[in-house]
């Protein structure tokens, strides 16, 4: 009996062992090196660090443009996951019904998906230039003047948003054709026979079918939210004055710019992982009580 359960416990660490190697070397030996240098004053140069306390998080916490990058991720997380939510809905409402090109009409919104986020900068960073842009050609004729988008701190965080809604929502949209495919019809027609009209078959059988998806959108959306690195980095670099500055292109700014801390860097890092920790356990402790899985 004892030689059958070391046999199967070699049979296990034979298989499980290589891929929990990997996990463990590239994602729980860099959060806790993460930590470690949070501490120390780091140098790049000849790859040593001297312990210094808490002397990092006193200069990051102290720091006047902390607050107002907190503010610039919490706006713009919480409105691109709202309009991706309510918009891919929409559009997938819209495309699962019996119409033509319907096939050609997914996969045209589903391709910004796939592209390179700096590609789909570049492109966005023409469309709204304010001297050339198509935005300024297509409102020259009704006598509309568009903001300086890119270089206005008022709307520099909007023309973000919409790039960045513009990319992913396909990718929603086709989640959320799958989830209402995967809704029985029977539903539907029961719901009809007994007299509900559109909007009740909407409240009470579409959104508790879609449950599941828009939970895991939920989740995903918002962890995705706060990677969103490369628009920022080629479209406005933080800027103007800060005001599309988020946490994750500053962890970038301080590791790496002219002046750079990993040490402070680090601190950034660990406040972000701490915030999407605490989001999602905050999403599935009372989001989750939502889903109905039947």
């Amino acid at each position: 009996m004892l030689k059958r359960d070391w046999r199967e416990w070699l049979t296990f660490l034979l298989f499980v062992g290589p891929n929990l190697g990997l996990f463990v070397y590239f994602t729980y030996y860099p959060l806790i090196r993460n930590v470690l240098l949070s501490f120390q004053d780091y140098n790049t140069f000849i790859d040593e660090g001297e312990y210094i306390g808490l002397t990092n998080f006193v200069d990051v916490f102290t720091d006047s443009q902390t607050s107002v990058i907190l503010r610039n991720t919490l706006v713009f997380t919480v409105a691109v996951v709202g309009i991706i939510l309510v918009l891919g809905l929409m559009v997938a409402l819209l495309l699962n019904q019996k119409l033509r090109f319907r096939n050609g009409v997914r996969s045209l919104i589903f391709s910004p998906t796939v592209l390179a986020g700096s590609a789909v900068a570049v492109v966005w960073i023409y469309i709204f230039d304010p001297r050339t842009g198509l935005i300024l050609q297509l409102a020259k004729p009704f006598g509309i003047n568009p903001p300086a988008w890119l270089l206005d701190p008022a709307s520099a965080m909007i023309a973000l948003i919409i790039v960045y809604v513009w990319k992913n929502l396909g990718y929603a949209t086709v989640i959320y054709v799958a989830g209402l495919q995967a809704i029985p019809a029977d539903l539907f027609e029961a719901a009809r026979v007994d007299g509900a009209n559109a909007v009740q078959r909407f409240r009470h059988v579409t959104i508790p079918g879609l449950s599941p998806v828009i939970f895991f959108l939920a989740v995903t959306s918002v962890l995705t939210s706060f990677q969103a690195f490369d628009l920022i980095r080629v479209m406005t670099g933080g800027g103007p004055i800060n005001a599309t500055n988020v946490l994750i292109y500053r962890l970038y700014e301080v590791g790496f710019g002219a002046n750079s801390s990993i040490g402070r860097a680090s601190v950034i890092g660990l406040i972000l992982f701490v915030i999407m920790l605490v989001v999602t356990i905050l999403q599935l402790r009372y989001l989750e009580r939502r889903v109905s899985y039947a």
